[in-house]
């Protein structure tokens, strides 16, 4: 995958969503239940304010640390999340034309599938969302993810509604329940 323009404005679309979202998290909220069962909206947060960062750390040819628990953030996550998403955006551009050690649809995978899951843990919609986001990672999901390497990140694939957004389609494939 190039660093091409359009490209690099669809994740630009990705992260202004995520942040969109985040700005909208109430600190009330903070304790509810998200559909990843383990987590809490507090740890959701943390962990999807955290992710721009741990793909700027591979796009740099570096190794983060999957397994640390993310630093936890405050009322400033919006702002936070769109700094990691500018370095990220960054890191992109420096990158040039060759092959990139993070694939973008990877990264939008995982912004699409936590997105869904913020959304849905606060009650916002998705289906307003540029789908074209879900939708690239979605295929790059289906393109690894089989039922033999799922297990512990993914559950089994779950049905969602003919008339599903993207969102909800590439969460269903992610395991969760819609």
């Amino acid at each position: 995958m190039s660093s091409e323009p359009s490209d690099l404005a669809l994740l630009t679309v990705a992260l202004d969503q995520a942040a969109d979202l985040l700005g909208r998290v109430g600190d009330e909220e903070l304790s509810a239940a998200t559909p990843c069962t383990e987590w809490s909206v507090s740890d959701l947060v943390d962990h999807l304010v955290n992710a721009p960062s741990h793909f700027t750390t591979i796009m740099r040819g570096e190794e983060p640390d999957w397994g640390a628990p993310p630093p936890h953030v405050g009322s400033d996550r919006e702002t936070r999340f769109r700094a990691a998403g500018d370095e990220l955006v960054e890191a992109w551009r420096a990158g040039g034309d060759g092959d990139q050690p993070s694939p973008l649809e990877w990264q939008l995978a995982e912004l699409a599938v936590h997105t869904w899951d913020l959304a849905t843990a606060v009650h916002q919609q998705t289906g307003d969302l540029d789908p074209a986001v879900a939708e690239r990672g979605l295929a790059f999901m289906k393109g690894g993810l089989t039922a033999d390497n799922r297990a512990p990140v993914f559950g089994p694939e779950q049905p969602a509604p003919s008339d599903a957004d993207a969102y909800t389609r590439i969460a269903a494939f992610a395991g969760r329940s819609v």
